[in-house]
């Protein structure tokens, strides 16, 4: 069941505000808020993104826009706003399988398992503390295969030294609901990840943590 803390993390992307993403959050809050440049999330789907993809909150689809796709790629979008949905879809000319669906609920049984799965972005924009958001993780797990990859990124609120502009992003966004990451630690993360999966390696760049987590542990 949604609630409406976790809606308020998807509302923001309106039609208009997805037009304006790819300069004001890919280029200008990336650099100058948490000093995590574009060129690393491009990396890391040229390095991990397989054959039968989910990509779980695509803002404005500008990742999987802007790397060469697997030719056959099997290309799910998951997000609980349809604007970002359609306007990740109007960017890309492959099949795709679009779910309107809250992260913290698990995914019905129905959908495959997939290669890759990619939650950019995401995790700082749920409610409440990890205890909270792990429940994405283990939704996610469940729907990877033994040999399957999740990789991501968030901002990392806590123990953290912003910018100025990170500063007052941070403020008002968690303010307005737009993020609720003021207790995201990094450890919390890494102990998150590794309740989750077998192997997890996490990197830090400037004030955004970016993950490679493999092999699903097995649940009860």
């Amino acid at each position: 069941m949604t609630t409406l803390s976790t809606r308020a993390g998807a509302a923001p992307y309106t039609k208009l505000v997805l037009r304006l993403y790819d300069l004001w959050v890919i280029r200008l809050s990336n650099s100058f808020g948490w000093r995590c440049n574009r060129a690393h999330f491009v990396d890391l789907y040229r390095r991990h993104i397989g054959h039968r993809h989910l990509e779980v909150g695509p803002g404005s689809g500008w990742a999987l826009a802007n790397i060469d796709l697997p030719t056959d790629i099997d290309l799910t979008l998951l997000d609980l706003n349809a604007n970002s949905l359609d306007h990740t879809a109007s960017r890309l000319d492959v099949p795709l399988t679009l779910i309107e669906h809250d992260v913290l609920v698990p995914l019905d049984k129905s959908i495959e398992k997939f290669d890759s799965v990619s939650i950019n972005y995401v995790l700082h924009c749920l409610p409440g503390d990890w205890s909270t958001k792990a429940a994405a993780l283990t939704n996610l797990a469940e729907k990877l295969t033994p040999e399957g990859v999740l990789f991501g990124s968030t901002v990392i609120g806590a123990d953290q030294s912003f910018t100025v502009l990170g500063k007052a992003l941070m403020f008002a966004y968690n303010q307005t609901g737009v993020f609720g990451n003021r207790q995201d630690d990094l450890p919390g993360l890494r102990r998150s990840l590794s309740e989750t999966f077998e192997q997890v390696e996490v990197t830090m760049v400037g004030n955004v943590a970016i993950f490679v987590a493999r092999q699903p542990r097995t649940r009860p």
